[in-house]
Parts: structure tokens; sequence; C-alpha cells
């Protein structure tokens, strides 16, 4: 019971971290990038957290902690293909974005740029899969990290989607609208919002995370506990009075 408790405490200060380090993201964004460009303070909780963001982050760290610790290397030719694909949809789709005005939705987008994207990932893909052959160096290379960041991709992309779609539904709340957004779907997610969010949760699960898992170990077990209640409460009172006492 004793070592249950612990390891939910661990988690759920797991949860906080990202849930607050989600909500500094979100109010710097719109307070320094985006309009209104001054402070907003995102979510439904009236604290700073957001829930959703230290859920996705138990969730990548559930489904891709023992993937990330396994060498995949370019000589797979699946992985190959994975991450060529990857990289080239990155580089191709962020430079129409950048390079033109309209905003397309994901079936113009493939009817008018579709045909390029495949020949390009044909043509790199070629290429690649050539030099793997001829230098063993290149075939040994490690891309982990890049079908880690497509993983985080898809998965947040869903969540997102999900989110957005449960709570228009259920509870008529929309915290987001990307209608006016280039490849946006159903105006829940979109091509900045999903691409963002991959290059974030591939930077914290390789950077942040291993200095959140290094300052846990440090803390006793009975102390991970106490903290938790500390920050847990506040957080649970907070839930009740801005989101449950709403719907109900």
């Amino acid at each position: 019971m004793k070592k249950g408790l612990e390891k939910i405490s661990n988690y759920y200060l797991i949860f906080c971290i990202y849930a607050l380090i989600g909500w500094l993201y979100e109010v710097t964004w719109m307070w320094f990038v985006v309009p209104p460009k001054h402070f907003v303070n995102r979510g439904v909780l009236f604290g700073p957290f957001l829930p959703i963001y230290g859920f996705v982050m138990l969730i990548l760290l559930l489904f891709l902690s023992k993937f990330m610790k396994n060498k995949h290397k370019l000589g797979n030719f699946a992985y190959l293909i994975i991450s060529i694909t990857t990289i080239i949809t990155f580089i191709y789709t962020t430079l129409i974005e950048y390079t033109t005005s309209k905003i397309y939705n994901l079936g113009y987008y493939i009817s008018h740029y579709g045909i390029g994207l495949f020949i390009s990932i044909i043509f790199a893909t070629s290429i690649v899969y050539f030099l793997t052959k001829k230098v063993k160096k290149i075939k040994e290379f490690d891309i982990t990290i890049v079908l880690v960041f497509l993983a985080i991709w898809i998965i947040t992309t869903v969540i997102e989607y999900i989110s957005h779609f449960v709570m228009d539904k259920a509870f008529h709340i929309i915290l987001w609208n990307y209608s006016k957004d280039f490849l946006n779907i159903n105006a829940r997610v979109n091509w900045d919002a999903s691409r963002n969010f991959a290059i974030g949760g591939t930077l914290l699960l390789y950077i942040v995370q291993p200095l959140v898992k290094k300052f846990l170990k440090k803390l006793e077990d009975r102390k991970k506990v106490y903290l938790a209640l500390l920050i847990g409460t506040p957080m649970i009172i907070d839930f009740i009075f801005h989101v449950l006492l709403k719907i109900i």
C-alpha cells in the first residue's frame, strides 16, 4: 500500500510538472507571439496548470520510454522510409506554409501539393538507400529520435482532436479554434500546433525528462507524497469549482 502510494505520488508530480510547463508555454505564446498579445490564463482552471499537457506526457512516457532506450538504425528499410518521409514532409510542408499566403485545408493540400511531396520523398529515400549500401557508417546511423518525433506528432494530434471533440460535443466548451489556420482538420487540429507539439514533446522527453527524473530520484518517497498532496489538494479544489460545478 505504501509503495503504491509513493508510485502514484511520483507519477502525479510528473503530471503536475508538465501541466505547469504546458501552462507557461501557452501563456507565453499568447502573450508574445500571437494575438491578443497580452496575458491570458489558458485552460479552464484558475491555477497555473493545463492538465492536458501532464496527461499527454504521461502517455508519451508510457509508450515511448522503452522505445527510446534502443537504437533504431537507418539500415532497417522500414525505419529508413518512415524517417525520410517524416523529415521531407516536415520540411516540404513548412516551406509551403511560409511561402504562400492562402489557407489550405487538407484536401486542397493533397490535390495541389501531394504529387510534389510524393516525388520528393521517393527521391530522397532513393538517395539515402543508395548511400546506406555504399557507406557502412550511414547504415549504422541511429534515427530513433526521428521515429520518436513522429510518434509524438501522431499521438498529440490524436489526443488534441479527441479532446476538442469531447469538450465541444459533451460540455459545449471550445478552448481553441483553428478554422483560419493552415492545414486544419475541422478546426480541431492544425499543422502549426501539431508540429510544435512534436518539437516540444521531443525536447521534453530528451532534455527535460532526464532532469525531472533526476530531481524526483533525489526526493525521499515520503517527501514525494507530501509534495503531491500539497500541490494536488488545491488543484482538485480548483477542478471541482471551475469544471465539475459548471458541468453539473
